[in-house]
C-alpha cells in the first residue's frame, strides 16, 4: 500500500488536533460558508427568476417541492456524514489504510444508493405531492420539476460524498471551488433557459441537474488525482464490510433523523398549503431567506463535526469539548447579528422574490415572527454535530426526531383541531421545536463521555 501525506505536508488540509481552536474552526468554516452562500444565491436566483419571469403558480411549485427533495436527499446525507466521521477519525489517528478503504466503500455505496433514490423519488413524487395538499393549479409543474430533479440526483450524491471525504481530512477549500463553479453555471443556465428560451420550471430543473453533474465530475477528479490517504483507485473500488458497518452505525441514525424530519416537513407543508397559493409563496420566500440566515451556524456546526472527529481519533477529548463550546459562541454571535436586519427589512426581502402584495405581507409576517428564534438553534446544532463527530449519532437522532417531529406534529394537530387554524400559530411550531431540542440536547451533551463512541481500527 502506498503511503499518503497527512495535513502537515499538504497545505490544502487542516490538522485540527493542534493549534488555536477558534482560528481552526473559522478557517475551516469560511470555505464551507462561501460554498453554502453560493448554493443559496443560486436558490435565490432560481426563486427570483421563477417568481418574476414565470408565474406565481410556478413559484409556489418550486417552493412546495422542497420538503420532498429534502426527504430523499437527507437519507443519503446521513450516509455521507457517517462516512465523513469514519474518515476523519481514522485520519486523526493516522490510520491511512483504513481512511482509504472508507473512501472506496463510500463511493461504491453511493453508486448503488443514487440508483435507488432516483427510482424512489420518481415513483413517490405524486403520493408526496398529494400528501401535502398541493393545489391542482400547482401540481403539473411541481410534478415536472421532481421528475427532472430525481432523474439527475446522482450528481448531487457523488458531489456530497466526495466533498465529505475532502472535508474529513481538513480540506474545505476545494469543495467550495467546485461548488462555486457548478453554481455559477447553474445561474447562467437558469437565466438562459427561463428568460431566453421560456422553458419555465423545466428549465430551472434542467439547470439544477446539469450543475449538480458538473460538481460531481470535478470532485471525483480531485479524489482520483490527490496524493493523500483518500486517493481513489479503480482497482480498489470495493466494499469493506467492517468499514461499511462503522459507516452505517454512525450514518444510519443520521439518515433516519434527517429523513424523518424532512418527511415531517412534508406534513407541515400541507398545513401551510391549506392557506392557499399566496401563503405558499410567502412561505417559499421566507424559506429562501431562512436558508441564507442559518448558513453560518450550519457551516460552523459542520466544522465542529470534523474538529471533534479528528481530536477524538487521537484521544484529545478535552480539546474536542472546547471546540464545541467555541463553535457555539461563534455561531450564536453571528446568527444574532444577522437576525436584526432581517427583522427590519423583511418586506423588502420578500418583495425581491415576489412583488405580489399579498405574498409580501404573508412572507414578511412569517419572517418577523420566526427570525428572533434562530439563535436558539445554534447550541443544539453544534452539540449534536459534536456528538456525531465523536461517533454518537443515535442520541442526536432521537432528540431531534422527538423535538422536530413528534412534539411538532402533536402541537400542530392539537392547535389546528382544537384551537385555531391560523398561519402564524402554525408557523410557530418550528421555533417551539427548536426550544425543546436545545433543552434536551444541552442536558444530554453535558452528561456524555465523547470518547466512548469512537471508531476502532478496521
Amino acid at each position: 500500500m502506498a503511503k499518503f501525506r497527512f495535513a502537515p505536508g499538504n497545505n490544502k488540509n487542516l490538522d485540527m488536533t493542534d493549534g488555536n481552536i477558534a482560528r481552526l474552526l473559522i478557517s475551516f468554516s469560511i470555505p464551507l460558508l462561501l460554498g453554502n452562500v453560493f448554493q443559496q444565491l443560486y436558490n435565490l436566483v432560481d426563486a427570483w427568476v421563477v417568481g418574476n419571469y414565470v408565474s406565481n403558480e410556478s413559484f409556489s411549485a418550486v417552493g412546495t417541492v422542497g420538503p420532498i427533495i429534502n426527504t430523499i436527499i437527507s437519507l443519503y446525507l446521513g450516509f455521507s456524514s457517517g462516512a465523513g466521521v469514519v474518515i476523519s477519525q481514522n485520519y486523526g489517528a493516522k490510520r491511512e489504510d483504513a481512511a482509504q478503504r472508507a473512501v472506496h466503500t463510500s463511493i461504491v455505496m453511493t453508486l448503488f444508493i443514487s440508483i435507488v433514490m432516483a427510482i424512489a423519488g420518481i415513483l413517490l413524487k405524486d403520493p408526496f405531492l398529494r400528501m401535502m395538499n398541493t393545489p391542482d393549479e400547482v401540481m403539473p409543474e411541481a410534478r415536472l420539476y421532481l421528475m427532472i430533479f430525481f432523474a439527475g440526483i446522482g450528481g448531487l450524491m457523488f458531489y456530497n460524498i466526495g466533498a465529505a471525504a475532502l472535508r474529513a481530512i481538513g480540506d474545505s477549500t476545494r469543495p467550495f471551488y467546485y461548488l462555486a463553479a457548478a453554481i455559477s453555471l447553474n445561474v447562467i443556465l437558469d437565466l438562459t433557459f427561463v428568460i431566453v428560451f421560456h422553458m419555465g420550471v423545466e428549465g430551472v430543473a434542467l439547470a439544477t441537474v446539469i450543475g449538480m453533474g458538473v460538481s460531481a465530475v470535478m470532485v471525483m477528479i480531485a479524489l482520483f488525482r490527490t496524493d493523500t490517504c483518500i486517493r481513489l483507485n479503480m482497482h480498489e473500488m470495493k466494499i469493506d464490510p467492517v468499514i461499511l458497518k462503522q459507516i452505517i452505525r454512525i450514518g444510519l441514525p443520521a439518515a433516519l433523523q434527517m429523513g424523518i424530519i424532512s418527511f415531517s416537513n412534508i406534513i407541515v407543508q400541507g398545513y401551510i398549503n391549506y392557506f392557499g397559493a399566496d401563503v405558499m409563496s410567502g412561505w417559499t420566500a421566507y424559506s429562501k431567506i431562512d436558508g441564507l440566515l442559518l448558513l453560518p451556524m450550519q457551516s460552523i456546526a459542520l466544522a465542529a463535526t470534523t474538529f471533534v472527529g479528528q481530536n477524538i481519533g487521537c484521544g484529545q477529548v478535552d480539546r474536542a469539548r472546547t471546540g464545541v463550546k467555541t463553535a457555539i459562541i461563534i455561531s450564536s454571535l453571528i446568527t444574532a447579528t444577522l437576525s436584526l436586519p432581517v427583522l427590519i427589512f423583511a418586506p423588502d426581502l420578500v418583495h425581491f422574490f415576489n412583488a405580489k402584495p399579498e405574498v409580501v405581507m404573508n412572507g414578511a409576517r412569517i419572517l418577523r415572527w420566526m427570525s428572533p428564534f434562530y439563535v436558539i438553534t445554534c447550541s443544539a446544532n453544534v452539540m449534536n454535530s459534536g456528538l456525531r463527530g465523536a461517533g454518537n449519532s443515535r442520541a442526536p437522532m432521537l432528540i431531534t426526531i422527538f423535538s422536530y417531529v413528534i412534539f411538532r406534529q402533536i402541537y400542530l394537530f392539537v392547535l389546528t383541531h382544537f384551537f385555531v387554524n391560523e398561519m402564524i400559530p402554525v408557523c410557530l411550531g418550528y421555533p417551539l421545536g427548536w426550544i425543546v431540542c436545545t433543552v434536551i440536547s444541552t442536558i444530554y451533551y453535558n452528561k456524555t463521555d465523547l470518547s466512548k463512541e469512537a471508531v476502532t481500527q478496521a
